[in-house]
């Protein structure tokens, strides 16, 4: 039905398709509704989770940490199922509008914990029914969704790619920015709690579904490939291709282990110990990582509209070559923190201006990492593999979760204190 009713390849046109908007509008909808609602995760297993009584009952800090971080792993492993049900037998369209459904549901049953029948089932239950269906849903569509807004491309205007990912990757950050600054302070308002801090999210992935639901007749709906996508993963060709695909993605493992350092505990515990007095105000040291989303708001036009054509003025800039900067960078962005530690282990309290510099250094290295790669995983990938390769992609941020989790594990010692941090 759908090969008779929707596009299956690309207009002739050299403009931005059609489609375009709304798969990037759908993205900025669904990455509100994913970090917002793990904003408060953690926050809400630690200190406001009931038992069926109604009593308090919360969840040591530490083991609310893990459970978030297993959250993360999972969603991002999970792509591999979306990619092999996307690639070999729904398609990108219909595996991505069946999936976002699980996700409405997963938000819908995190939004009820807070109701008289959501305690009395027991909120610690509906936590884990609405996350695996978070799981499955935000993990299953990831693949297919940047792969299918790469289908929408021919070879007329192929050369938009590399700006298409950029504004999608913006879509990504602005709703998470926005997400993450709002869903904490609904859920510290006792008007309005945890119900709220768990129903917007769940209002916006709602909104999300229907925007991309709204574009189907917009966009092309490449058909699966079938039993030829068995045939063409595991032929010759086609693992060659996956094995020159690998080869990028291990130095792409360790960005993205670098990168969840940054993002997590380890570098807002360096915060606490520096002087947090910024432009007059005094900081909260967790207020610190929300300089990487803004960065990133600021440097994809930068790097797309100003740096990039700069730098092509000199030597062409292929997608590895900015790949390869963006890791000096991410490198060179550890260095600055290597720095302050020694300042501090002297007991010194330096200025956060100095790891404000390290954010910069990391946001600048990201942007020309992560969004490369997705265009490179694109580009590169067989046809009939799109969403495969885009979740070995993601992947490769999962594994970097999972080693930053296990780094933790070993660090946090039965005490509570750390060994890395709390060693003198």
């Amino acid at each position: 039905m759908a090969k008779h009713k929707y596009a299956t390849s690309p207009l002739n046109i050299s403009t931005m398709p059609p489609g375009v908007p709304y798969i990037i509008g759908n993205e900025a909808a669904e990455r509100f509704s994913y970090y917002g609602m793990k904003s408060v995760l953690t926050v809400f297993m630690a200190h406001y989770i009931l038992n069926q009584s109604g009593v308090l009952a919360p969840m040591n800090p530490n083991e609310a940490y893990m459970y978030t971080h297993y959250f993360v792993f999972g969603v991002y492993f999970l792509p591999i199922l979306g990619a092999i049900i996307a690639d070999g037998w729904l398609g990108k369209y219909w595996t991505i509008l069946s999936l976002s459904i699980a996700y409405c549901l997963g938000n819908l049953t995190l939004a009820c914990m807070a109701t008289s029948w959501g305690i009395a089932v027991g909120q610690r239950t509906m936590l884990a029914i609405g996350l695996a269906l978070i799981c499955l849903g935000a993990g299953g569509i990831k693949p297919c969704v940047s792969a299918n807004v790469g289908d929408q491309f021919g070879e007329s205007n192929k050369h938009l790619l590399s700006k298409m990912f950029g504004w999608f990757y913006f879509s990504i950050n602005a709703g998470s920015f926005i997400a993450a600054s709002l869903c904490p302070w609904l859920l510290a308002n006792p008007k309005y709690g945890p119900g709220w801090a768990f129903g917007i999210p769940g209002i916006a992935m709602l909104i999300a579904t229907l925007f991309f639901w709204g574009g189907r007749k917009k966009m092309v709906h490449v058909p699966p490939a079938g039993l030829g996508y068995l045939r063409e993963t595991f032929s010759r060709e086609g693992l060659i291709t996956l094995a020159r695909i690998a080869m990028v993605y291990v130095f792409i493992l360790v960005f993205w282990a670098l990168w969840g350092m940054s993002n997590g505990v380890e570098w807002t515990l360096q915060a606490e110990k520096m002087n947090l007095h910024w432009l007059g105000m005094d900081l909260i040291a967790a207020q610190v990582q929300t300089a990487n989303p803004i960065l990133i708001l600021i440097f994809i036009p930068l790097l797309n509209y100003v740096i990039y054509p700069a730098i092509n003025r000199v030597f062409p800039l292929t997608p590895l070559r900015k790949i390869g900067i963006g890791l000096f960078l991410t490198g060179l962005s550890f260095v600055v923190i290597v720095w302050i530690q020694g300042q501090i282990d002297l007991g010194l309290k330096p200025s956060i201006n100095w790891q404000l510099l390290a954010y910069i250094i990391l946001t600048l290295g990201e942007a020309m990492v992560s969004i490369t790669g997705l265009e490179f995983s694109y580009t590169q990938a067989p046809n009939s593999m799109k969403s495969s390769v885009m979740a070995l992609w993601l992947l490769t941020v999962a594994s970097g979760e999972f080693f930053v989790g296990k780094v933790n594990a070993w660090d946090l010692n039965a005490d509570g204190t750390r060994k890395l941090t709390d060693y003198q």
